[in-house]
Parts: C-alpha cells; structure tokens; sequence
C-alpha cells in the first residue's frame, strides 16, 4: 500500500493551524531519511567515530595516542575524546565496565578478547561482527572481523 493515498487525509484533518506539522509529517512518509534522529549518539557510538578516525595510526605498545596506540590505549583515547574515563589496561577497562551478553552488545561497546579468565585484548564494536582496534606490533589502526568466540562485553559506565 503506498503512503500517498494517505497525506491529503493527514493535511485535511490536520487543519490550517497545522499544515506545517501535517507538511512535515507528509514528508517523513515519502522520504523515511527525512525523519528526526530519535536520540543523540551514544558516547560508545562517539568514541567508536574517534577510533575509526584514527584508521592507519601505527601500533605502537603503551602509547595512548595522538598519533600511535596499543589496543587499550585506542579505547582510552576514544572514550576520552567524549568525556568518559577508562583505566590503561584491557583487564582494568573489562573491570570498569557494565558486562553485558553478546545478544545485548550495541555499536561503542568494548569487545574483550580472554582466554580463560585473562583479557589481553580489547577492541570498539562496529556492528557486523567487526571491531576498531590496534591490533599488534607491525600493524595499524583498523577495522577487523571478530575472530573467535572467545570475546566478552562492556559497556562503558
């Protein structure tokens, strides 16, 4: 069923004193993209633009950014630049988050690699099973499928 048959209803029962809500209603309908954002990003979803921003930055063990970062100091810088503070290390920020199950993780949450009960990696979900992250020496900054089902997550507080 197509949604034109159904403005001029919307506008006549609208009245005049609200043709412009009824207008932008009528609009909303023809072009979803026109529709106001039902809510502002999340800091997660920020800190998540701020990671993939710094795409490329090398690898570098310790550094906390501008310009180099290890997998826990991207997440430090990331979440920093919107205002919410994380620990240095992957098993500090594992600690200091909200611990959600992998059903419940949204974009901007904190995906925490382990084996057994020790973090030793920690990356920014994308959606689509991928993650922000500095991986390892040798490498940069990048967007990269989750590999393994060995992964907890936060949120950050």
């Amino acid at each position: 069923m197509s949604a034109m048959p159904r403005i001029p209803a919307l506008i006549s029962r609208a009245g005049a004193a609200s043709a412009v809500t009824a207008a932008t209603l009528a609009a909303t309908v023809l072009v979803p993209g026109l529709a106001p954002a039902a809510q502002a990003a999340t800091a997660g979803e920020q800190a998540l633009k701020v990671a993939a921003a710094k795409q490329g930055s090398p690898y570098q063990y310790g550094a906390t950014g501008p310009n180099r970062f290890d997998c826990s100091g991207l997440t430090l810088y990331s979440f920093k630049k919107v205002g919410k503070t994380l620990p240095r290390t992957a098993a500090s920020q594992y600690n200091a988050t909200r611990h959600l199950s992998g059903s419940s993780r949204q974009t901007g949450d904190l995906v925490f690699f382990h084996s057994g009960s020790n973090v030793y990696h920690v990356g920014i979900y994308a959606g689509n099973n991928k993650i922000w992250h500095a991986p390892k020496p040798g490498t940069s900054v990048r967007l990269e499928k989750i590999w393994t089902n060995s992964v907890w997550y936060g949120r950050v507080k």
